[in-house]
């Protein structure tokens, strides 16, 4: 799988997205988030953040039916920042810039059922693996069974539940590359 071109899956065009989408993507996470049965499950982000995290060596792929996004999924690379999840990991600070992060996937319900979590995360490991990486983490709220299923099938296994992003109680994953 060549993320640097497009290509096509199961009728859908996935290539990776930049900042001339990034109003798209945060409108179909604000889209999808607002159906949620609670607004917990999901951390929303604002439209700089997408900025900032495309300006830091993130990455971004979407999934298009015609020329409707209808999922996206966000690989960070948080570098020496604060926020660097390696550091709840124990990862030495020589090493934080070989952290990389399964950050937020939607994916509205016209493309549910179709795999594309499970497409994202191997992505954005492979990714993850070609930039260098050599952990990679993510968070999950407890009760987002589906988001916690897929993680796990991508070999990311629990290491420690806590409060994050406000308060809300996330699951915290890891996988050694």
């Amino acid at each position: 799988m060549d993320c640097q071109t497009d290509y096509l899956y199961k009728g859908l065009k996935i290539r990776k997205l930049g900042h001339s989408e990034v109003a798209w993507i945060h409108e179909l996470m604000q889209d999808v988030v607002s159906r949620l049965p609670q607004n917990v499950l999901f951390a929303m982000d604002d439209q700089d953040y997408f900025h900032d995290l495309l300006e830091q060596n993130g990455e971004i792929y979407g999934a298009y039916n015609q020329e409707i996004l209808v999922a996206y999924s966000v690989l960070a690379s948080p570098g020496k920042a604060e926020g660097n999840l390696g550091r709840e990991f124990g990862v030495p600070e020589a090493e934080l810039p070989r952290v990389w992060v399964l950050d937020s996937t939607i994916v509205h319900e016209s493309g549910r059922g179709l795999g594309l979590q499970r497409l994202f995360n191997d992505l954005r490991e492979q990714r993850a693996r070609q930039l260098g990486g050599h952990y990679l983490y993510a968070t999950v709220h407890p009760d987002n069974a589906a988001s916690l299923r897929n993680l796990e099938h991508a070999q990311l296994v629990l290491q420690f539940t806590r409060p994050m992003y406000g308060g809300v109680l996330r699951h915290c994953l890891a996988k050694k590359l």
